[in-house]
């Protein structure tokens, strides 16, 4: 049976809670950027009936230039992600890159994410289990999908069940990530829930996120819907109001006034499938 991951009093993820949405701009921008895009996406997912989680970025540690924004850093990232918290009563979850950024971001955070490059890395992740925090697991690139029970394993290990499984696609050649639809049925019998992060599967790696051949915007459709079907949690999708003036992942990143449309359709695939899952 799949657990059912608390992350506040009114929101599960998992078993038979709602659909699920995690879903923000890739990198803090700025304050007003983030709160129009909090704002849109609660309004919508509280419509819609989805779970809702707000994300973004107050670091970008994996950046292809040292010339390439990184995002306001720890401080003043997680100043704004405390302010949106509030302002809007929604969860909030960012990456966490080291063990001493662990502490500081518990203290805001209602899920820490690991990012996909840093899944296997063992001292954070026993570093974000033991705050006791739900923990979102980007399963790597580069790994099957069997093998993320190694990453959960150590969060386990230091007591924390909180987990969740994010995938987002693996290598299996140059530049581009591959969605194996048989990852998802995998992963579920980890028993925990199953997140499918769509924007960042379509990105070309190699290639800055700002040139427009960075992205292949045009298939977050058609894989979203496929991914669903095969009986995710829910979805994680990077957003911005302006995708090709976005300072990070700006090739790959849903436009945010095409949001709702895209909900309806994974909602209806969610609730056509959720019994046969």
């Amino acid at each position: 049976m799949q657990k059912k991951i608390k992350i506040r009093d009114d929101l599960y993820i998992g078993g038979d809670a709602p659909f699920a949405l995690i879903s923000g701009p890739c990198v803090i921008e700025s304050r007003d950027n983030v709160f129009l895009i909090a704002k849109a996406l609660k309004e919508m997912s509280d419509e819609l009936g989805i779970g809702f989680i707000f994300k973004s970025s107050f670091l970008k540690d994996n950046r292809s230039s040292p010339e390439n924004y990184m995002g306001p850093g720890i401080k003043e990232g997680l100043k704004i992600l405390k302010d949106v918290k509030e302002a809007f009563d929604i969860p909030v979850l960012s990456d966490v890159h080291s063990v001493d950024q662990v502490e500081p971001a518990a203290e805001v955070l209602d899920v820490l994410q690991i990012p996909a490059f840093l899944s296997q890395q063992t001292s954070l992740l026993f570093a974000a289990g033991k705050t006791g925090k739900p923990i979102n697991i980007k399963k790597s690139q580069f790994i099957p999908p069997e093998d993320v029970k190694n990453s959960i394993s150590k969060v386990e290990y230091v007591g924390n069940k909180n987990i969740i499984v994010t995938e987002r696609g693996t290598f299996f050649g140059y530049h581009r990530l591959i969605v194996d639809m048989r990852s998802f049925p995998i992963i579920r019998k980890t028993g925990y829930p199953v997140i499918f992060d769509i924007t960042h599967s379509v990105r070309v790696y190699g290639i800055p996120s700002k040139d427009p051949r960075g992205g292949e915007r045009e298939f977050i459709e058609p894989l979203g819907r496929a991914g669903v079907a095969s009986g995710v949690n829910g979805v994680f999708i990077e957003t911005h109001p302006e995708p090709s003036k976005a300072l990070s992942d700006a090739a790959s990143m849903y436009p945010l006034n095409k949001m709702k449309s895209f909900l309806i359709q994974l909602l209806r695939i969610h609730n056509l499938v959720k019994e046969y899952v």
